[in-house]
């Protein structure tokens, strides 16, 4: 697992005073360009291979501002084209359940402009941070 900490800014909050359900999509992403910086990848958009076909977010509890996030990031499918990454984000001091998201990325081609397969090297990281349930 990858473990990302995202501290709560006050303009991520919303009228309710809770975490605006648009801003934790933002915490997913954060997340997953750290885990792709683990796996090697530079943060090129020259370079970037990969498309996001889903993602969603389930919301468990509310954050608040100033509230320190952990997003646990992690695989849960590795498939010919395409993985799924799975996401926990908590509270970092109570461990307390936040959030959970997901999301589906293809490995593309632009210049081709369809999916191609996943490389082999990518394939085995990925297989490090698979988890099944």
């Amino acid at each position: 697992m990858s473990d990302t900490k995202i501290k709560v800014r006050f303009c991520e909050t919303d009228a309710l005073g809770h975490i605006n359900n648009t801003s934790y999509f933002i915490y997913l992403e954060e997340a997953r360009i750290d885990f792709f910086e683990k796996m090697g990848v530079k943060m090129d958009s020259s370079k970037w291979a990969y498309l996001i076909a889903s993602t969603k977010c389930d919301f468990i509890a509310q954050g608040y501002f100033n509230q320190t996030l952990v997003v646990s990031t992690y695989v849960t499918r590795i498939g010919h084209k395409s993985f799924t990454i799975g996401h926990e984000i908590t509270d970092s001091k109570t461990n307390r359940l936040i959030a959970r998201g997901e999301a589906v990325l293809v490995h593309f081609d632009f210049d081709l402009q369809k999916s191609v397969p996943l490389p082999d090297d990518v394939c085995a990281f990925l297989q490090n941070y698979l988890q099944t349930v």
